[in-house]
């Protein structure tokens, strides 16, 4: 996709890899850019930074969870200014907890955000799209889409299922000429990460470095991207020794158990294996 001269939607855009990206589509030519987030402050401060680069700026103060006021902005701005042309659906939030201790209101905002949120967007978009006979929609899954981990059981059952529908879609949205393309960074260094005990050994990448490998592997058109050496090197052993990345998992996730137990079940693991 060449996405000079296109106008571009883009969700969770005040802070993390949504801020990032829609820098980056403005240093890559992007016409016009639609922020969404639901932090106004926020929000206006990158609109104001993306200005600057001579860029038309959109701020959406929305919040994903709130469908009808999301359907009723996206339709008021298609009608002022015009087809969205790229679609990226990257508001998410993450909660990490053991699951016999999730608080459920932390299960169901990830799942209103991460999840339906990304689905309305994505509906209400689409079916113009489709009028038009044009667009690509971004979804911004993670590593975690392919491969899970504990203590991130809801972040990682949503974020399979935004792979699993970026899959569905993107044969039925072929025949309206609609690419549909998955984004799936690897633990990145945002604000949001902060708050989270990080995986022994995991090297986080940065916000920049994801949205540059979006700008390419849209310019490449590829329909995965995936990002980083470490994510590779997982998703292939995923597939070759599905035990051996779990056993990975769990001697590197925060869990509070007892370690030399936890090595004890793993060798015992490793036998039965």
């Amino acid at each position: 996709m060449n996405i000079q001269g296109k106008t571009a939607l883009v969700t969770g855009a005040s802070r993390g890899i949504g801020r990032a990206i829609a820098l980056e589509l403005a240093k890559n030519g992007v016409k016009r850019l639609l922020l969404v987030a639901r932090d106004r402050q926020r929000l206006a401060e990158v609109a104001a930074e993306i200005e600057l680069l001579g860029v038309e700026v959109v701020a959406l103060p929305l919040d994903l969870s709130q469908l009808v006021k999301v359907n009723i902005a996206i339709a008021q701005a298609w009608r002022d200014y015009g087809p969205i042309h790229l679609l990226i659906n990257c508001a998410g939030v993450a909660h990490q907890s053991p699951f016999l201790k999730s608080p459920l209101p932390n299960v169901q905002q990830e799942i209103a955000i991460n999840l339906m949120g990304m689905y309305a967007m994505t509906r209400i978009i689409a079916r113009r799209m489709a009028a038009q006979k044009q667009g690509t929609i971004v979804n911004v899954s993670s590593l975690m889409g392919k491969i899970a981990a504990p203590t991130m059981a809801t972040y990682s059952a949503t974020k399979f299922a935004i792979l699993g529908f970026t899959q569905a879609l993107r044969g039925e949205l072929a025949p309206y000429n609609i690419r549909v393309v998955a984004l799936l960074p690897s633990l990145t260094d945002t604000d949001m990460v902060k708050e989270l005990q990080w995986f022994k050994w995991v090297q986080p990448t940065t916000t920049e470095k994801v949205a540059q490998s979006l700008i390419t592997g849209l310019e490449k058109e590829r329909s995965e991207i995936l990002i980083g050496w470490q994510s590779h090197l997982a998703v292939l052993g995923q597939k070759i020794a599905p035990w051996l990345v779990d056993r990975v998992l769990l001697m590197a996730a925060p869990l509070p158990e007892n370690k030399p137990k936890r090595y004890r079940r793993l060798r015992e693991a490793g036998i039965s294996n």
